[in-house]
């Protein structure tokens, strides 16, 4: 027989602690949805209001040539826009890829300080004498 006891505290503080890289991990994946989702956000009002502007051109134009001079103006504006965009999406790339391996390696160290404390704990339990009996 062994001399343990039931603990609902120790077992739930193991818990919290196995879980808590997931629900980290989580909140990370959270937070960069929402700044991929606010990215995404400012691209369509990019085009929004690019679409919009030469709907007024369209309507507005004295003549075909200024009217083919405001559209290239236009376009190359929001092509210049569109670039900044994507490397605004590139350092959300990189953002999250940091956060990901931060994670990983933070996992990482507290699976290896855990596997050594419960080897310890292993190693101290195989010592003891046992009771005959």
């Amino acid at each position: 027989m062994s001399d343990t006891t039931f603990d609902p505290k120790t077992i739930l503080e193991n818990y919290r602690s196995a879980f808590a890289p997931l629900i980290k991990a989580q909140e990370e994946g959270v937070k960069t949805i929402d700044k991929v989702g606010r990215y995404q956000y400012g691209v369509a009002g990019d085009y929004l209001e690019w679409s919009l502007a030469q709907a007024q051109l369209a309507l507005r134009a004295p003549t075909p040539t200024d009217f083919f001079t405001k559209q290239v103006e236009l376009t190359t504006a929001l092509s210049e826009k569109l670039r900044a965009r994507a490397q605004e999406f590139a350092g959300l790339t990189q953002e999250a890829q940091a956060g990901a391996a931060d994670g990983l390696k933070q996992t990482t160290g507290a699976v290896a300080a855990s596997t050594l404390k419960a080897a310890d704990a292993a190693e101290k339990f195989s010592s003891k004498p046992r009771a005959n009996g």
